[in-house]
């Protein structure tokens, strides 16, 4: 009886991580059977990808006699520093750091609270309509920024918010229908039973989202943060089109107007102040992938 049992147990364990009998795709099944060829691909692809990157770092470190000798050449031969302190002091890099990063800062921490707050209002909190106006966000995040230039630039010239970093702060605070979206996600994925009690223990509305909602979602909060300081940090249409005072430049913009003025000189130098505009938001990125990824597989487990 027991070896029958045991036998019977056996022929039904997992295998693999899949249950005998169990069907599995076929592109699954490709997969497993031709493990090494598909590593050989994603390798290929992330040389193809990262590739440039690299060529243009070390483009930076390179003389303009080997540029202009040899402009495919990967290893720079002598390496030199002089493109990087040139562009460095023939631009104010320093002071259009200091607005990208001041700007992107403000523009994370508000957009993150009031994505939050609107997430959770359409997550649990029941009015009437919410379900038209939760579409509208989802219809506005469809929308490219170049249909409504002309009149966003309306809206800010009545303002006064043109050649002003207001203008750039306050919409991007304000108006985010991803991370509105992104943010009620999150937050169908917490049970009620959690809020239900506290509002028990007499616990406001209020309190329950700062208590208990916000720091479940913090790790999801944390990658819509990476998300919206690496779009902030490239954003380069709408400093262009509002900001007129070089000394309210952004880094994008600062670098479009170095391109302009250096491109057909010295490739180098081009490639040394582009190098140094985008490695800060590649660090980011690589720090924060694991986060963004993981978080965005869980956000689509809340939408019930």
């Amino acid at each position: 009886m027991n070896a029958k049992v045991a036998t019977r147990s056996a022929s039904q364990a997992p295998v693999g991580g899949e249950p005998k009998g169990a069907s599995i795709s076929p592109v699954r099944l490709w997969l497993r059977r031709h493990h090494l060829l598909t590593n050989v691909v994603l390798v290929i692809g992330s040389i193809a990808m990262f590739g440039p990157f690299v060529w243009m770092v070390l483009t930076g470190f390179k003389t303009l006699p080997q540029i202009l000798k040899d402009p495919l050449s990967i290893i720079p031969d002598p390496a030199t520093l002089s493109n990087f302190t040139d562009a460095w002091a023939q631009a104010p890099f320093g002071r259009a750091y200091f607005n990208s990063i001041y700007i992107a800062v403000l523009v994370v921490v508000g957009a993150v609270i009031t994505s939050a707050m609107a997430g959770y209002a359409f997550a649990r909190i029941p009015f009437k309509g919410s379900k038209a106006v939760f579409s509208i966000v989802l219809v506005a995040q469809m929308i490219p920024k170049q249909v409504t230039l002309v009149p966003f630039y309306l809206l800010m010239a009545k303002l006064g918010w043109v050649d002003s970093h207001l203008a750039i702060i306050i919409p991007g605070i304000l108006v985010n229908p991803f991370g509105i979206f992104l943010a009620r996600q999150f937050v169908l994925s917490i049970p009620r039973e959690l809020e239900e009690a506290a509002t028990v223990d007499g616990a406001s509305r209020f309190r329950i989202f700062w208590q208990i909602i916000l720091p479940m979602i913090r790790p999801g909060l944390g990658a819509l943060a990476i998300i919206v300081a690496l779009d902030t940090w490239n954003n380069f249409l709408m400093p262009l089109i509002l900001l007129n005072s070089t000394d309210l430049f952004t880094v994008p913009l600062l670098l479009a107007q170095f391109q302009g003025q250096f491109g057909g000189i010295n490739t180098g130098l081009i490639m040394a102040a582009t190098a140094v505009s985008t490695v800060p938001m590649l660090i980011v990125f690589i720090i924060g992938q694991k986060q963004i990824v993981s978080s965005l597989a869980t956000a689509g487990l809340g939408g019930r």
